[in-house]
């Protein structure tokens, strides 16, 4: 399946039961209110996925089960997050054989990676394994830029396609696009520059309170695509208190607890992550709250 690098694409969550096992039920249930809200892509193992914690055969079960689920009606995701060259290889390659259709690819991890050295690691995983390929460039949280020169030597791969842009500087999307045109696709991955990124011509949105919201989230895309701007922009200050709580340390436990109130996930997460308690809890819970009591009436979104 080509990827069209466009609408929304859930960092979904990975769901665990009590005693600490993947909960493909309750997994199921979100991914399928993710399609019923007309999300177009699913990404796995990305931070809210809680990658770092997940062993090899999990990450395997949960890219083939997914693949499964939906049924080939969107694309299937999988991130690579890796530490050497030869690991992150491997992990392109198992996700290709798991049936994933495309990759979601961070920097090497740990090791603070020069230009060259990250260059030269993007491509030597393009150049063994025939999936597109996003590049997650994420400065802020992992250290490491992916520069306008350096994506001039990565287009070199035909199978780069897109980046998920994350620098937090909302002026990169035009800077991209004045460079790249259209061949470098621009999935916008901070939740609180959404739709900032979209209207400055991002091709779509790599999000995160979506999992909890799937369908506010995708009557944003739709109805700014539509240049029903007004309408979007509504909603869109609705939801902004809910999409702070992912550009937070404890992203992963936020957006669960969301989860939870929306009736599509548990709170359940793997050490060393834990539950939140206290007042850290009930503040994120009081801002749950809100949004649920002024929770918009949608438009028929879907047939824009």
């Amino acid at each position: 399946m080509a990827i069209e690098w466009k609408g929304v694409m859930p960092a979904v969550t990975t769901k665990f039961t009590a005693d600490d096992q993947l909960d493909l039920q309750m997994f199921e249930t979100n991914i399928n209110a993710q399609l019923d809200a007309g999300v177009h892509g699913i990404v796995l193992g990305g931070t809210l996925g809680e990658a770092s914690t997940l062993l090899e055969d999990e990450k395997r079960e949960l890219t083939r089960a997914t693949v499964a689920m939906v049924q080939g009606k969107v694309p299937v995701l999988m991130n690579v997050a890796e530490q050497s060259t030869k690991g992150a290889i491997s992990a392109a390659q198992k996700a290709e054989a798991d049936g994933a259709q495309g990759l979601m690819m961070l920097p090497p991890m740990r090791y603070k990676a020069g230009d060259r050295e990250t260059v030269e690691y993007f491509k030597a995983v393009a150049n063994n394994t025939s999936l597109p390929i996003m590049v997650y460039n994420n400065p802020v949280d992992y250290k490491i830029e992916v520069t306008l020169d350096m994506f001039e030597d990565l287009l070199q791969c035909d199978n780069i396609e897109a980046v998920k842009e994350s620098t937090r500087d909302i002026s990169n999307v035009t800077r991209i696009k004045n460079r790249f045109g259209d061949r470098l696709k621009i999935m916008t991955g901070v939740d609180t520059l959404g739709l900032e990124s979209l209207l400055m011509g991002a091709d779509g949105w790599i999000a995160g309170l979506v999992c909890a919201f799937p369908r506010e989230t995708v009557a944003i895309y739709e109805l700014q695509k539509a240049g029903r701007i007004q309408e979007a922009v509504d909603i869109y200050r609705w939801f902004l208190p809910l999409l702070e709580l992912d550009i937070n340390p404890k992203l992963v436990q936020n957006i669960k607890l969301a989860e939870v109130a929306t009736g599509i996930g548990t709170e359940h997460v793997r050490a060393p992550r834990l539950p939140l308690i206290g007042e850290e809890r009930q503040h994120v819970l009081s801002v749950i709250e809100e949004g649920l009591k002024r929770r918009p009436t949608l438009p028929d979104y879907k047939n824009l």
